[in-house]
């Protein structure tokens, strides 16, 4: 068999796109940096890898050409189509790939492959990890220091009412029925009560302001989809079809629940973990603040704050909480393709110091990081009562066992089963000249313990020295200003260009080492005989 490897044209020709440009392609942007090393960042071998394996061989597009489309799609914020035509009538990109000018482009399909081959190989990171890399080589990213935070990430779907999701699901499992098993879908459809042969799209027709009509249809969706699910249950089924199966019970059971009267209505209250779309399973609703919801994903960043430089980069649901992802993000690649941390292949990352907001300064986050050796400097939000002293106007000794209140008056902690305490109050409160500042309870004041309550003391007593406020002030707005960076082009970076959480973080990936490039190119990265340096 024979295999296309397609090479690199490094034969000088008159018609060079970069020769054409001379100094018109502008000195510290990416498309320079890319024109004049890209051959060093990218060889020919860049994705051998991806396609060892292949019966097909490898596309006879170069590596350099496809590596330089993949990041200056992200730069730009571009579909795959618009992406292959910039390649094809864009001299800077054309430039950037060290092709003449007369070069054509290939086909957009050519770049889904490469992505869906990337997240299958080893190394599906190495885009962002290789530009690292080559800041490490220049001499950057030898600071110990990092700050997280998170950043909305909008799905690229359309977030779906109940009655939609239920026909929607109806709709796809008696299409899936249909393509799997043609006895399963005719035995499905025999059950269906509505009159309504779910083929098309959207919303039934119903009087949408008549309440009682509203009802009766939630009803009668429900019960088609209880009918189907009867059929289903006990049966040996396909994995479409039990998928199917498994999201169309799930969408019954989010949002609707049974009257007194037998008649199902739609919930007057969100689901936990709803899902919002039967088009993407994986997207949520989520919040930065009481005020402030989206709905889709989160794209959680570690920058270096010395170099301003993405260090890791990660994708969760909306509503996932920005705590649940610290470990991830301060794993990080020492070298090109070895290493799993900042500590070696496979060791544990070495100590840094964290910034973060409040977010990430709760008890039990605080101290996995201490423990881990890590120092913090997250703001833990001040207790806030309704009425009277807050708790952290309480003096609270956790090796004693003892808190004191603002009267002086001292009680032991009686520690609960399921960890932390309570300290009761009652026996001072009753003659207590500060009590009605304090508390209006009958039984006097009654503070809880938190099990990590004497990390949460100790950082409260940390983040009131002058020096830990002026650092945190100091460093902390960093990640603010690359996350504008990231997020300044729509696609890829505010906005999600696909759907699914896979694919989604294959996007964000390469969107962070993009903008890492143009930050690295801005500089003045270059390649000297010794190797690469900052201008």
């Amino acid at each position: 068999m024979v295999v296309a490897i397609g090479l690199a044209d490094r034969q000088a020709r008159f018609d060079d796109a970069a020769l054409l440009l001379g100094e018109e392609l502008r000195a510290g942007s990416v498309y320079r940096l890319l024109a004049e090393h890209g051959d060093q960042l990218f060889g020919d071998d860049y994705f051998a890898d991806l396609f060892a394996r292949s019966r097909l061989g490898r596309p006879t597009v170069a590596a350099r050409v496809v590596a330089t489309v993949m990041l200056l799609q992200a730069h730009e914020g571009l579909s795959d189509r618009e992406a292959c035509d910039r390649l094809a009538f864009d001299l800077r990109w054309k430039a950037a790939a060290g092709l003449p000018v007369g070069s054509g482009s290939f086909h957009p399909t050519v770049l889904v492959g490469m992505r869906n081959r990337l997240r299958a190989s080893g190394r599906p990171r190495r885009l962002f990890e290789d530009v690292n890399a080559t800041a490490r080589a220049a001499g950057l990213l030898t600071g110990r220091r990092r700050v997280l935070d998170s950043t909305p990430l909008l799905d690229a779907v359309a977030t779906q009412d109940t009655v939609t999701q239920l026909r929607a699901v109806i709709r796809k499992l008696l299409a899936v029925a249909d393509r799997e098993d043609a006895e399963l879908a005719a035995t499905v459809r025999a059950v269906l009560t509505r009159d309504d042969d779910y083929a098309t799209v959207g919303k039934p027709p119903c009087d949408w302001d008549d309440k009682a009509a509203r009802d009766a249809l939630v009803d009668a969706l429900v019960r088609d989809a209880n009918a189907a699910l009867l059929v289903l249950h006990g049966r040996e089924l396909s994995g479409a079809v039990d998928e199917a199966a498994e999201l169309l019970a799930l969408a019954a059971g989010q949002d609707v629940e049974q009257g007194e009267d037998g008649v199902f209505r739609i919930a007057q209250r969100v689901a936990r973990d709803r899902v919002i779309s039967t088009v993407d399973t994986e997207a949520r609703h989520g919040h930065k603040s009481r005020a402030r919801t989206f709905d889709g994903y989160k794209a959680h960043l570690a920058v270096d704050p010395d170099d301003e430089l993405i260090t890791n980069v990660t994708v969760t649901a909306a509503n996932a909480a920005d705590r649940d992802v610290v470990e991830d993000l301060l794993e990080e690649s020492d070298t090109a393709g070895e290493g799993h941390g900042t500590g070696g292949d496979g060791d544990a990352p070495d100590p840094v110091t964290v910034f973060g907001d409040s977010a990430y300064a709760d008890g039990a986050t605080l101290d996995k990081l201490a423990e881990a050796g890590h120092e913090v400097f997250a703001k833990v939000p001040p207790v806030r009562n309704a009425k009277g002293y807050s708790k952290d106007e309480f003096s609270i000794d956790s090796d004693a066992g003892t808190a004191d209140c603002p009267a002086g008056h001292t009680a032991p902690i009686r520690i609960r089963r399921g960890g932390g305490g309570l300290a009761r109050f009652t026996p001072w409160c009753l003659g207590c000249p500060l009590r009605a500042a304090c508390t209006t309870a009958r039984s006097g004041r009654v503070i809880t313990i938190h099990p990590y309550e004497a990390r949460l003391q100790r950082a409260k007593k940390a983040q009131r020295d002058p020096d830990w406020q002026q650092n945190y002030r100091n460093t902390r707005p960093t990640v603010e200003r690359k996350i504008a960076h990231f997020t300044r082009r729509a696609w890829g970076g505010r906005r999600a260009r696909c759907r699914g959480q896979a694919r989604i973080l294959t996007d964000v990936i390469t969107r962070a080492g993009a903008v890492n490039l143009a930050s690295l190119a801005a500089r003045g990265l270059h390649l000297t005989p010794t190797g690469w340096a900052i201008a």
